[in-house]
């Protein structure tokens, strides 16, 4: 029965929506809390106002820009129409499927099968798509498009991603070869483990990309600076704020008061806020990925291949690494991995490890009481101790920490 009321909520939405009229969700809610509709049923359809948000956001778009393709995995005819006048699309080749691929925060990325083959689709919009209430860049696209074009060059690095196959500038759509259904690595936050050979293929990957212009005194430019300052707040500044409107106890009861130490303690607050102003929104001498991390990673027969550098711009390498190590605190591997790593990496002159520390430890902190939640299975002891971690290695950064589990 509820299912079915929410199907025709969606429709009676769309209809209002194209009549230009627009719908904002506390308008929704008070008009089911005015209903007698049963209780079960209420709480039922209030549980789905992000998908109601989503709607509303893309009706509200489709309205202010009619004349721009709006990816939408329910609409294989226009997507296939798009296709063609891209010339994707061969003459004897038609979409047969659309599905979600990955479960990436910031875009709409789908794969596409046709009788053919299959490839991904990427577009970006100007709002964050896990969260249609924050704003985005819109040319998030067009910067990982400009990487590309940077990294072209370099067999290493060009075969470590997935071959870009069209970029259309104004629809700010990407369209990718598909490396397959092996996924990223996430799995690693749930017991999985990196073999060593891919700690060396991504450690291989970072030492060439952050050595690319070190002798080169016009490098070109790639500031990237709306998405460095988006992922600057959601890093740096709103996990930290105590009125962000996160209820972390429904993430993990006991979580929000555990976060309450580190937001209360002075000294680790300001070293995060000079981190972030003095380090990651300065620029520096590396091409840097900017999100390096599991969920940047898939799986495939010849090792990992990197995808997702919408976050890249030239800074200090420490950042990459950083969140790298982090995120393999973050997924209980093994010190000995977190050491390969660092055997591994072929870092550029001036590295800096005591500051890969303590980005490390704001990467910790972010993920665990801020928006970019990951899907871990650690208990509240487990993020307790990962946030004492998070606080040692930002305040007293040492590589003896490397070993500590």
């Amino acid at each position: 029965m509820a299912s079915g009321y929410f199907a025709r909520l969606r429709e009676w939405l769309r209809d209002l929506t194209e009549g230009k009229q627009v719908v904002k969700l506390w308008l929704i809610q008070i008009v089911f809390a005015d209903t007698n509709l049963p209780k079960p049923l209420a709480k039922f359809i209030l549980s789905k106002t992000k998908e109601l948000q989503t709607l509303m956001t893309l009706a509200e778009f489709r309205n202010q820009h009619p004349e721009l393709f709006l990816l939408d995995a329910s609409d294989i005819p226009s997507l296939e129409h798009f296709l063609r006048s891209l010339k994707v699309l061969t003459a004897s080749e038609t979409v047969h499927a659309i599905a979600r691929a990955g479960e990436g925060n910031m875009n709409c990325t789908l794969r596409v099968t046709t009788n053919l083959r299959t490839f991904i689709v990427k577009q970006s919009r100007p709002w964050v798509e896990k969260y249609p209430q924050f704003a985005a860049p819109w040319d998030r696209a067009l910067r990982e498009r400009e990487f590309y074009e940077m990294v072209a060059t370099v067999p290493d690095l060009a075969g470590a991603l997935p071959r870009l196959l069209v970029c259309e500038r104004e629809a700010r759509l990407l369209v990718f070869e598909d490396l397959g259904m092996g996924g990223d690595y996430s799995g690693t936050y749930r017991g999985e483990l990196f073999q060593t050979g891919e700690i060396d293929a991504l450690a291989k990957f970072l030492s060439r990309l952050h050595g690319m212009f070190e002798q080169v005194e016009d490098r070109p430019s790639l500031p990237n600076r709306e998405m460095r300052t988006l992922n600057h707040a959601h890093i740096f500044e709103i996990p930290l704020n105590p009125v962000n409107g996160l209820d972390l106890d429904r993430l993990q009861p006991g979580l929000q008061r555990a976060a309450e130490g580190l937001k209360e303690d002075t000294d680790f607050c300001s070293e995060v806020r000079r981190l972030g102003c003095e380090v990651y929104l300065a620029d520096g001498p590396c091409l840097l990925h900017g999100d390096f991390f599991p969920g940047s990673f898939v799986r495939t027969l010849s090792g990992p291949r990197v995808i997702d550098p919408e976050f890249c711009f030239f800074g200090r390498p420490e950042w990459d690494a950083g969140v790298f190590q982090a995120h393999l605190w973050l997924g209980g591997q093994s010190a000995a991995l977190r050491e390969k790593f660092l055997q591994a990496y072929r870092s550029p002159v001036g590295f800096d490890t005591a500051l890969m520390m303590q980005l490390a430890g704001v990467e910790i902190m972010r993920r665990l009481i801020g928006y970019a939640q990951l899907p871990l299975s650690s208990s509240l002891a487990e993020r307790k101790s990962l946030l004492d971690l998070s606080r040692e290695l930002v305040l007293q950064p040492s590589i003896g920490l490397l070993a500590k589990c």
